[in-house]
């Protein structure tokens, strides 16, 4: 897995706007409001090793909070978690319900829980759930996505690395009809299983494809 840490280094480069000189302000001079960053990752066989090429080259101070659905049995994402945090300079943990998410964090989603984001004040929030798994998977990346899909005022950054099936497919769908986000695949040639970029390239959802 080569070359996603580029694209992700690149939201740190766009997110340092040239500073504007403040003219004498009036009352009805517009507000510029400022849109905030957010990435999602969706892994599964072979996500592991690819998850520790991309968090590991991530800067300490990365703009933006990194959700990350690994599909994974209940009891290895928070070790996952744990040996990636060893090995990154940006902090990797399991999440955790109601907690607020925060940049420079990936929150991987635990396994046999949903994990989905909503607004609260301004912050954004995690929510874990045991509804039905999608498809045989819980936690999914489609639940994860179609809940960023209710967001307003974000950029987002969806990578969908090797794995089996099609998961994160229909999730994006709605992601792209809803909201401005850039989509990465991962390619065959470095894929363990070239199953869920496949379906997002063919399904026409992807913008870059990158080993």
């Amino acid at each position: 897995m080569n070359n996603h840490d580029n694209q992700l280094n690149s939201i740190e480069h766009k997110n340092k706007k040239k500073n504007i000189t403040k003219s004498s302000a009036t009352n009805d001079t517009p507000r510029i409001h400022k849109r905030r960053k957010l990435v999602c990752i969706g892994t599964s066989t072979g996500g592991p090793r690819a998850l520790q090429t991309v968090l590991t080259s991530l800067p300490e101070s990365f703009p933006a909070p990194i959700l990350v659905v690994q599909h994974m049995p209940a009891g290895f994402t928070n070790s996952l978690a744990k040996r990636l945090n060893n090995l990154s300079r940006i902090s990797v943990k399991e999440a955790e319900d109601l907690e607020s998410i925060e940049s420079s964090v990936a929150y991987i989603a635990p396994g046999n829980f949903h994990m989905t984001v909503s607004k609260s004040g301004k912050q954004l929030v995690v929510s874990l759930e045991q509804t039905p798994p999608l498809n045989g998977h819980r936690p999914a990346v489609d639940k994860t996505l179609e809940s960023l899909s209710q967001l307003r005022d974000y950029d987002i950054v969806v990578v969908i690395m090797t794995g089996m099936g099609q998961d994160g497919t229909k999730g994006l769908l709605e992601l792209k009809r809803t909201q401005n986000v850039k989509v990465i695949a991962e390619s065959k040639e470095s894929c363990v299983v070239y199953g869920m970029p496949r379906s997002a390239i063919e399904a026409n959802l992807v913008d870059e494809i990158k080993k």
